[in-house]
């Protein structure tokens, strides 16, 4: 296939549904997790879930590099503006994500703090550029697939000796989290949540490859089927999947072989260690404290570390009470279970990160409708 509108054919979707309505065994449960915001958006948008068969269901993971952040962490960035007078840049969607005190950035850029949208790292350096005379922070967040441009805008500032730039180093890792939730209580109690295995995410992979999932496959019989973003994909993958769960197997198998390999790009690999290493600890929004999750700068480029240059501290943060976030990052609850959800809890007035970022769970549930007919199900249960 060539063009976007044959990963979205009704009459390859019907075929596909009919095959995983007759492979899928009858007398068993299948609880796939997504573990991209990438993929639960396009099962909502396209009504994924609504051509599975009772018994398939997909879970949704911590796959929103802007839920999984902690409030303290938007604490940090708030205080760097009002204690330290800095041009903060950052990505569009950390803007309106509740810091503590239902703070945001947008409310701080409100009131007149130096908070500017960019698209990339390099608008974020232009930035700098046009005001040596100003401390530019770009707030960094994502998933593998971004760190890159990061490492990238690390080593062009020391090249440029843009003395007034740094970053704020927030990336996070997938298999680390991948291993959290599957060592959790919640996943190791199948009476609360039981995952059967998991559909890879995308453009992570992109860079990482498929090597690092084979863990998941051999230490914890888990199959994996890394799943390109459209709706076809998302289903082949999902009888691959089953497929996989029928036969009893556990391996690595790649659906988006049109894009990721097993080696993925080794050319961003080594940029991003020559720059970034990892941090012994870090604390995901649902997950708690995951040792070596996330990255940090090393020392050789310390004078770009926004944590080094204003001494950052750390800041603990409790969640807006009675968001269950949390419990949806880890795959435990649905937004509909959520009693904040749709009643205070909208995009006009999110309480959760998981409400904002265009990639959260209970965004997805929220812009496609498909909460309404969950709790038309529930209700008829």
């Amino acid at each position: 296939m060539k063009y976007i509108d044959e990963f979205r054919s009704r009459e390859l979707a019907r075929k596909l549904a009919e095959g995983i309505a007759r492979e899928a065994d009858t007398g068993r449960e299948y609880r796939l997790m997504e573990f991209c915001g990438g993929h639960t958006h396009a099962i909502f948008r396209y009504g994924v879930q609504e051509l599975m068969p009772d018994n398939v269901t997909f879970v949704h993971g911590p796959g929103c590099p802007v839920c999984v952040l902690p409030i303290g962490r938007i604490d940090n960035a708030i205080g760097l503006v009002e204690a330290h007078d800095v041009i903060l840049c950052t990505y569009g969607d950390m803007l309106r994500v509740p810091a503590s005190g239902r703070n945001s950035l947008l409310k701080v850029k409100a009131a007149g703090g130096d908070v500017r949208m960019v698209w990339s790292t390099q608008d974020a350096l232009k930035i700098a550029r046009e005001n040596p005379d100003r401390q530019v922070i770009f707030f960094a967040i994502g998933f593998e697939t971004t760190t890159p441009p990061t490492a990238v805008a690390i080593k062009q500032a020391k090249a440029e000796r843009l003395e007034n730039f740094s970053v704020f180093c927030n990336h996070v890792l997938t298999p680390a989290a991948m291993q959290n939730i599957l060592d959790s209580p919640d996943v190791r109690d199948l009476e609360k949540v039981a995952i059967d295995a998991f559909l890879g995410p995308s453009h992570v992979s992109t860079i990482i490859g498929t090597r690092p999932y084979e863990f998941f496959a051999e230490e914890y019989h888990k199959p994996v089927v890394i799943a390109g973003f459209e709706p076809l994909d998302v289903m082949q993958s999902a009888l691959m999947l089953i497929r996989q769960i029928n036969q009893g197997r556990a391996e690595v198998e790649n659906e988006y072989t049109r894009v990721v390999t097993r080696e993925g790009n080794v050319k961003a690999q080594a940029l991003v260690a020559e720059v970034l290493e990892l941090r012994r600890s870090f604390e995901w929004r649902g997950l708690g404290e995951v040792p070596y999750s996330a990255l940090k700068i090393k020392s050789p480029w310390a004078e770009f570390d926004a944590e080094t240059r204003f001494a950052l501290p750390r800041v603990e943060a409790a969640d807006v009470r009675g968001c269950e976030c949390p419990r949806i990052l880890r795959g435990v609850k649905k937004p509909t279970d959520c009693k904040l959800f749709g009643t205070v809890c909208t995009p006009e007035n999110p309480m959760g990160s998981c409400m904002v970022s265009s990639e959260g769970a209970c965004a997805a549930y929220w812009s496609y409708g498909r909460f309404h007919q969950a709790r038309t199900r529930e209700s008829a249960a």
